[in-house]
This record gives C-alpha cells, sequence and structure tokens, in this order.
C-alpha cells in the first residue's frame, strides 16, 4: 500500500537493527558485551539520589497536569543559571529558552524552524541522525567525510567550501559517536567562517545558523576543555542554537528533559512548533528537574563520581585495545576525550577466519566480532560514513567494568584465529 514519499523513503535504524540481533542471542542465552547503545544501565549509572527523590515528591505534590508548552518558569530559570554559572553563557529565560521532552525534539524544532525545502544544510560523517532530519524536510544533503587524522571532528579549512548558500550547520562537541570534541582554535576558525559568510549576505537573505548539539558538554576527560561558539566568539549568539538537556549529563536518558538555547525570534518559532507536536516534558520530572539544578553541591558530588566512574571505562578499553595494537593485531582506537564513547578501528578485511571464511567486507568484519568475540559495536556507517568504514563507536554507558578483562579475553582470542 502506498505512503507518503517521507516514510517510503526514510531510512531505518542502523543501531535498532544490530540491537534487534543482540536481543536475539542474549534471548538464547549468549553473553554478549553490548556496547552499542548511547544509554545507561540505571543499576550501573543510577540517575542523582537528589534529583529521584524531587521526582517522587512531585508526583506525590499531584504535578501530573499539563505544563506550559515551552517549559515551566522556574525550570527556564534554572537551566539560565546553571549555564550562566557553568558556561559563562546569558540567555532570557523566558525568551531564548526553551524545555522539551529530551534532545529530539528541540533539534527537529530547530530544522523545522531555519530550514525550507530545498535548502542546504551541511554536517559532517560520522554524527547523529543529521542525515534523518534533513531528508524529513526535504533539504538538500552537504556532507562532509571526516577523518581519524582530526579525531573525526569537522575543520575549517574542509567547511569553507560548503557555506556558501547553506541555511544550517549542523555540530555536535563533544561528539556522538566519537566521542572526540572541538579544540578551541577549531572551532574558533568555524565561527570566523560562519560570521564572514553572514556578512556577505544581502539584507533579505536568511543567515546561516549554527544548530550547536552540546548534551554532553559536562562529560569531558584529561586535558579535554569544552569550548561552543558563543563563548569563543560572542557575535555568534545571533546565528546559534544550543542543543541541551539533562539525559547524557546526569545518566537521565529515560526521564525526558531537554532544553534549546538561542535567539529570542528562532526560540518563539520552536516554541510554536514544539506547542503543535506536544514533545514537553512531564510536569513532574519538569519541577524536579528545577529543583535539583540549583543544588549546586549536589550537582557538583554527583557529576565528579559520575565522571570518573566513565572515564576509568574508557581508560580502561582504551588501554586494552593499544595492548592489541602493541602485540600486532590491526586493531586502535582514539584515546578518551569526552562523552561515553570510545572510537575504535577493526581493520580485518581480508583476514580469514579458522574455517577457512574470508571477512569480504566490513559487515563480514561486525559479524565476526560480535560472534566470535561476543563483542557487540556500532559501525560509522550507522551514522553516515561510508559502508567500508573500519571504524565503530564503542559506548560505557552500560558497561560493567569488572567485565572489562573477561571481554578482552574473547576479543583476543577471536584475533588471534584470524590468519
Amino acid at each position: 500500500m502506498k505512503l507518503s514519499h517521507l516514510a517510503e523513503t526514510l531510512i531505518g535504524s542502523e543501531i535498532i537493527k544490530l540491537a534487534a540481533e543482540i536481543k536475539e542471542k542474549q534471548a538464547k542465552g549468549e553473553k554478549i558485551y553490548n556496547f552499542t547503545i548511547g544509554d545507561f544501565d540505571p543499576k550501573v549509572f543510577p540517575i542523582p539520589v537528589e534529583f529521584e527523590q524531587e521526582i517522587i515528591t512531585a508526583y506525590k505534590e499531584h504535578l501530573t497536569n499539563y505544563p506550559p508548552a515551552d517549559g515551566i518558569a522556574e525550570l527556564r530559570q534554572a537551566v539560565g543559571g546553571f549555564i550562566a554559572e557553568r558556561e559563562g553563557l546569558t540567555y532570557d529565560p523566558a525568551k531564548e529558552i526553551v524545555i522539551s521532552c529530551g534532545g529530539r525534539p528541540i533539534i527537529y524544532a530547530t530544522f523545522r524552524t531555519i530550514v525550507d525545502r530545498g535548502e542546504k544544510v551541511v554536517y559532517a560523517t560520522p554524527s547523529w541522525n543529521n542525515n534523518h532530519y534533513t531528508h524529513f524536510l526535504e533539504a538538500e544533503h552537504v556532507v562532509l567525510e571526516t577523518t581519524p587524522e582530526n579525531d573525526f571532528m569537522p575543520t575549517a579549512a574542509e567547511l569553507k567550501p560548503l557555506l556558501k548558500g547553506a541555511t544550517l550547520l549542523a555540530l555536535c562537541s563533544p561528539q556522538n559517536p566519537t566521542g572526540t570534541a572541538f579544540h578551541k582554535h577549531q572551532l574558533e576558525e568555524i565561527c570566523d567562517l560562519v560570521l564572514a559568510e553572514n556578512k556577505s549576505r544581502g539584507a533579505g537573505e536568511k543567515p546561516l545558523y549554527v544548530m550547536f548539539d552540546q548534551m554532553y558538554w559536562v562529560l569531558t576527560f584529561g586535558e579535554t576543555h569544552h569550548y561552543n561558539p558563543v563563548s569563543l566568539r560572542p557575535e555568534m549568539k545571533d546565528y546559534t542554537i544550543f542543543i541541551d538537556g539533562m539525559s547524557k549529563a546526569f545518566a537521565a536518558t529515560g526521564v525526558r528533559v531537554g532544553w534549546a538555547l538561542g535567539p529570542a525570534h528562532v526560540i518563539g518559532k520552536m516554541k510554536s512548533i514544539l506547542s503543535h507536536v506536544g514533545a514537553w516534558s512531564p510536569m513532574a520530572e519538569q519541577k524536579a528537574a528545577a529543583r535539583y539544578l540549583v543544588q549546586k553541591e549536589n550537582v557538583d558530588k554527583y557529576l565528579q563520581h559520575f565522571k570518573g566512574e566513565i572515564e576509568e571505562r574508557l581508560v580502561k578499553i582504551y588501554n586494552g585495545f593499544d595492548k592489541l595494537k602493541k602485540a600486532g593485531h590491526q586493531v586502535e582506537a582514539i584515546a578518551p576525550q569526552a562523552a561515553i564513547y570510545l572510537t575504535v578501528k577493526f581493520d580485518l578485511v581480508g583476514k580469514q577466519t579458522a574455517e577457512g571464511t574470508v571477512l569480504a567486507d566490513q559487515a563480514a568484519v561486525t559479524s565476526y566480532i560480535l560472534n566470535e568475540a561476543k563483542l557487540a559495536l556500532v559501525p560509522f556507517y550507522a551514522f553516515g560514513s561510508a559502508k567500508n568504514s573500519p571504524w565503530y563507536r564503542l559506548s560505557v554507558g552500560t558497561c560493567v567494568k569488572e567485565e572489562i578483562p573477561a571481554m578482552f579475553e574473547k576479543l583476543q582470542s577471536a584475533l588471534e584465529k584470524l590468519k
């Protein structure tokens, strides 16, 4: 039966396909080291105790009615204060902040507010879902394939020839899926490109906007520092829409509290779109978030512990891959920088299994690692990269750190069987 053009042409999620295969194996009793999902196991990474208690209290107070479509004033004020104190960004809670049920609806609303059919959207790959949102709008995909030499982050030199006439530049730092982040000079150079492009446009032309997804910005490790366009170039405030929220910063993916910050004329229209979609965060969770975000000591204590646990897992797994590489195996990893992800490489195409089967392509490599090492990862092609990319996202959100040595034993054994 014929459906809409959008429905007929929308590509399904590769991650969901992989998840179904993993679930089938687990149902048969197989032990799978599942590092595919960009989520947290609440038994390993629970939300802050104080936040949980505030949610319970809010429900006991019967805060179960509709919230305002743009978010309750108390939460918009708390978000404004949180961002001002920790990032040095000043946004008017009444006009420049909107609340939503996580990051996805506000990303959709950003695209819908800014981009018309046929207009150019510039984004790098691998990246999370920019290809799908661009497809939703029947906009023109202007895609930059990034390289491991730049930690899979786009550079100004690569973006410069792509921005002429574009309406939206989608950036993410720290980035999903790579777990890498912009260096200061990288982002400064990109901001300068955007500002120069906008100065070249006429008064009646739509400017080039930047959607800056910083959902993981509190999760940086080692020498990594989070930078944002508006702090580096204050003039960027007129053109930048921030995507942010509680989901990744507080292991609260299922609580559904997200927000956007941006110019009042953009945020105002996003509020209208979201009001029709009905994508508001639940009243009780909003009230709880408003009460929790102002608890500076509790927030600091949680983040210190939470970040330490994530970093420990990322470092241990990175060291394990480095050891395998030094032993001569065709694997690699980029040192942990941010978020909950590690970028790893399996350069095994052409290798032969113990049964004599040749790993003819990257899909065969992915299957071999899953079937033989019981290790489930997401290939970068699920994030828009080429089908033959040997790079993968490894997520530690469900990682039990005591299982890491056993995981590497299985992986080493699987690699040693290849010829």
